[in-house]
């Protein structure tokens, strides 16, 4: 048994094609069938059935891909680790984020890059759920961190797998356009104002808008939500040239030309920005690395969110 035979045997599994696989892997077709027929010869089981046009996985089959990708993600792993450049001159980071973090983040990514320009950084949007599920599955190697914009770890079970640094809190305000009536407004509104206005809002995927929708029901409020979307760049276009007000973090919505924060009474809840790591996964130079520049800018670098006049003078950051 080899290597290049469980890799070869995958191939197959997944594209059920003899011809196919061959033309991926670039070997030709009776070299792929030999290592995999030598596969099977050592395990004394036939793993592929052959009788039709389509390669078909036995019930051995099933059952021996599910580990033959385990160990092959484990190995890939082990690779990744070996080649690790201490020095970081060279590297990757696959890091997910939701839609809001990445405009929070965005000067510790450029301060990142800045540092570290030979380390490419692979970037997926997503909601903080989905960054939990995958770093709690078994595809929890495909992301080395997750940044979530949340007060909460969505599943209580997953949080036994999963581990978290806070790294700052974050402030929501409502925020609306030039055209808006309350653009440029310093005083505070009360939130039942809002029974009168229309929003435009994250859908109820994110945890941004559980947590504004919990708040609007515990205060008895039921403003008109007129638009959902799940673009932030979508919710700022619509806000900064029309009439429709949204929920925002202070840090965007004192950040973006057009956009004005008001001040709701009760306040908004306050949220957190969250580093999510899996438990006991391997860390990468490039992963570690980001991870102590994250805490330092969190330290010396939020103060980004004191630009906004509504924002009191301290920071409050703390570093799990």
């Amino acid at each position: 048994m080899s290597l290049r035979s469980i890799r070869y045997f995958v191939a197959v599994a997944e594209h059920h094609s003899f011809t196919r696989a061959a033309e991926l892997l670039f070997v030709s077709q009776p070299s792929l069938s030999q290592q995999i027929k030598l596969l099977e010869e050592s395990l004394h089981v036939q793993l592929l059935d052959r009788s039709s046009r389509n390669v078909r996985l036995t019930d051995a089959g099933e059952a021996y891909l599910r580990h033959a990708r385990r160990a092959l993600r484990e190995l890939d792993a082990a690779k990744r680790s070996i080649n690790d450049l201490q020095d970081l001159s060279r590297g990757s980071l696959r890091l997910a984020m939701t839609p809001i973090t990445e405009y929070l983040t965005r000067p510790l990514l450029e301060g990142f890059n800045a540092r570290y320009p030979g380390i490419t950084v692979s970037m997926l949007e997503m909601s903080q759920n989905q960054i939990e599920v995958i770093l709690a599955g078994e595809n929890g190697d495909d992301i080395d961190v997750g940044i979530a914009f949340t007060d909460t770890f969505s599943s209580e079970a997953r949080s036994n797998e999963l581990e978290k640094h806070l790294l700052f809190v974050e402030k929501l305000t409502l925020a609306v356009g030039k055209n808006h009536h309350y653009a440029g407004l310093q005083e505070p509104i009360n939130a039942h104002a809002l029974n009168q206005e229309s929003l435009a809002m994250l859908s109820s995927k994110f945890a941004l808008r559980r947590h504004v929708d919990q708040y609007f029901d515990e205060h008895n409020v039921t403003p008109h939500i007129a638009i959902e979307t799940n673009s932030v760049s979508m919710i700022l276009d619509i806000i900064r040239n029309g009439r429709l007000a949204t929920v925002l973090p202070n840090t965007i919505a004192c950040e973006q030309d057009g956009i004005y924060p008001i001040v709701l009474l009760p306040q908004l809840p306050h949220h957190t920005i969250t580093l999510i790591r899996r438990k006991g996964a391997h860390r990468s130079a490039a992963c570690r690395a980001f991870a102590e520049l994250a805490a330092d800018w969190c330290i010396g670098g939020c103060q980004v969110t004191l630009k906004c006049p509504l924002l009191d003078n301290s920071c409050h950051c703390d570093v799990g």
